[in-house]
């Protein structure tokens, strides 16, 4: 007996793949923004220390 249809599942594995692409792209442009801020971050503390350590002496 058959169950109907055949589903259209090339569709669907193409539209789940391309959604996957785009997870992946977005983790690494937030990833990658992560570490810029890091490196930011961490240049601003050595130049503030290096301020701090002029006044000091």
């Amino acid at each position: 007996m058959p169950k109907g249809p055949e589903k259209n599942t090339k569709n669907k594995a193409l539209h789940t793949k391309l959604l996957n692409r785009k997870k992946a792209k977005l983790l690494e442009e937030k990833k990658e923004r992560a570490l810029r801020l890091k490196a930011i971050v961490t240049k601003m503390n050595q130049s503030k220390n290096a301020d701090e350590s002029t006044f000091e002496k």
